[in-house]
């Protein structure tokens, strides 16, 4: 499991609670953000055999990566709307062209749901380094666009307690790649 943008390590002491994910990397640009996600999950402290099913490494979303490669899905929490929008396509060909995970999770904050924030004026991004938050209908697009690039199946979900007209405070694209059986069955059938 990849954990792209893992930050201080929320979502890796989760995963790590699950015995049946074998392995678990911890990815992000900030050597900062690491050294937090290490004291925080007590690597130092860890027993060795819980220690080798975990690794935290520096390094960029935008830039082809060979570690990246070899992974059964990936999560991208709360991570895309800190980048520049033209750095998404580097983004995508990284994650959906390069490492293929059979499965990635992308959450983001839904602009739609701002307007719900009292101290949160027209306009205004969730937090200062945000380079964008989508609506909806945007997240969307975009979504539906990688998946149709790279040959994954996508799924939205909401993130959050709905509120009407607005939706949640969070959303999610759930990318999969088709199972191969069915890939196939679908190739003889269109021949």
């Amino acid at each position: 499991m990849l954990d792209l943008g893992c930050g201080e390590g929320k979502l890796l002491r989760l995963l790590l609670r699950h015995p049946k994910i074998e392995y678990i990397l911890g990815m992000d640009v900030s050597h900062q953000a690491l050294a937090r996600a290490a004291q925080r999950l007590h690597l130092d402290e860890m027993p060795p055999r819980q220690r080798t099913r975990i690794d935290l490494i520096q390094g960029s979303l935008l830039y082809r990566d060979e570690r990246l490669a070899g992974f059964d899905a990936a999560a991208l929490v709360e991570v895309i709307e800190h980048l520049d929008p033209n750095r998404l396509a580097a983004l995508e060909a990284v994650v959906f062209g390069q490492a293929r995970p059979a499965h990635v999770f992308v959450t983001t904050p839904n602009a739609d749901y701002n307007q719900l924030f009292e101290k949160l004026n027209a306009g205004e991004f969730r937090h200062d380094d945000h380079r964008f938050e989508w609506s909806r209908a945007e997240f969307a697009a975009w979504a539906a666009g990688v998946a149709e690039r790279h040959g994954y199946q996508l799924r939205l979900e909401s993130m959050g307690e709905e509120v009407e007209g607005v939706g949640a405070p969070s959303q999610m694209a759930v990318f999969g790649q088709p199972e191969p059986a069915l890939s196939q069955l679908a190739k003889a059938v269109n021949t």
